[in-house]
């Protein structure tokens, strides 16, 4: 049995793959897994890291815009685009695949159609509310289309039949306790537990909106606090250290660079302020956790926003868009939720009923009922 999967770009679109991968490498005997990406993205590290083998096309998305440095982008896209047909090709009839997987990014365009026009089965899985424009087209080709949520669906064409698989949750999240993890990071019984972060970069309109809700939980103790200005956000650790932060904590606020256990802070959360990429939604929603969400508006078609309507829509969750986040506006928005119980319970047991646990299970399923 030999499976081909590609994608790349973004750990949003690599992580779940790999997810998929590792559940059938360890299931299924007898089994070549091969990784298509492209040598100048993540995918070229952390595919090999995982232990798959792996090989690269040549492949650029295009800019949306007429600046001339766009324009010559865009021609040069056009180039790549032929020769990673060819590519693509040599790869497939090489390997040989029963099944060629596509978990989203440019990359993946080609090398599902090449499988496509070979008589190969293929299937797509699209993380986001909002297929980004490499699966839009796919849809319309591949012989399954599997979504996270069930509101990318009338955003699709799809040829063949489309199910709701959810998005694959790193396995320490999902055995996760509550009272260990509280136990864990000294968080008191009558404490409300704020986690804040804006991915692993960090987010500087959420960092610039934290300040101050930070320095006054610090002075009042109101609730216990964890925020991660990110690998970009060190000159908040600088100005936090001014304000008599010591190793970035003082009173019941801990703020940090990186959050290292995720697990452990999510769990013990009874709050989770961030952005709404798919990957942390379905982390939210496993865990059953009350969110404010601040979609970033800086990706391709505002995919956030969507990510996040799907729990709004649900009252499953809160949105605050960046155009609309202050301090004021963020500590109002906590307030009102942690003094009342019993919407945080409603909230929680919303998230917690959009949650797919076994989400690589399905996705596999998908992927091995398709070899002949």
């Amino acid at each position: 049995m030999r499976i081909l999967f590609a994608t790349g770009g973004t750990a949003g679109h690599i992580n779940p793959a790999l997810a998929v991968a590792s559940y059938i490498r360890e299931t299924q005997e007898n089994c070549e897994i091969l990784f298509v990406g492209t040598n100048d993205h993540m995918e070229s590290r952390l595919v090999p890291n995982a232990g798959f083998d792996f090989k690269t096309i040549d492949i650029s998305g295009f800019k949306r815009s007429f600046a001339p440095k766009a324009i010559v982008h865009n021609v040069k896209t056009v180039a790549r685009l032929v020769k990673s047909s060819g590519e693509s090709k040599k790869i497939i009839k090489d390997f040989n695949p029963d099944v060629v997987v596509g978990f989203g990014g440019y990359v993946s365009g080609p090398v599902l159609q090449t499988a496509v026009k070979l008589g190969i089965p293929t299937c797509i899985h699209e993380q986001n509310a909002f297929p980004g424009i490499t699966n839009k087209t796919l849809a319309k080709e591949v012989d399954r289309v599997m979504l996270t949520v069930e509101d990318a669906k009338k955003h699709l064409e799809p040829k063949n039949e489309v199910t709701v698989t959810g998005l694959p949750v790193r396995g320490e999240l999902l055995k996760a306790d509550r009272d260990f993890a509280r136990a864990q990071l000294g968080i008191p019984d009558d404490k409300y537990l704020v986690l804040s972060f804006g991915g692993s970069l960090g987010a500087t309109p959420l960092n610039e909106a934290m300040f101050g809700i930070l320095l006054s939980s610090a002075e009042n103790g109101k609730y216990c606090h964890i925020h991660s200005v990110g690998t970009n956000g060190t000159e908040y650790l600088d100005k936090f250290e001014k304000k008599g932060f010591k190793n970035g904590k003082k009173g019941t606020v801990d703020v940090r660079q990186y959050i290292d256990n995720m697990d452990i802070c999510m769990a013990a959360a009874d709050l989770v302020i961030g952005r709404a990429g798919a990957s942390s939604l379905s982390e939210i929603e496993a865990l059953g956790k009350a969110s404010i969400l601040i979609p970033s508006p800086y990706v391709a078609e505002n995919h956030q926003y969507h990510n996040a309507m799907a729990l709004v829509n649900r009252q499953a969750g809160f949105i605050l868009e960046e155009k609309d986040l202050t301090s004021e506006k963020l500590s109002e928005m906590i307030d009102s939720l942690l003094s009342d119980r019993a919407k945080l319970a409603e909230i929680e047991k919303n998230a917690k009923a959009m949650s797919i646990t076994d989400s690589r299970e399905r996705i596999a399923s998908i992927i091995l009922s398709l070899i002949k």
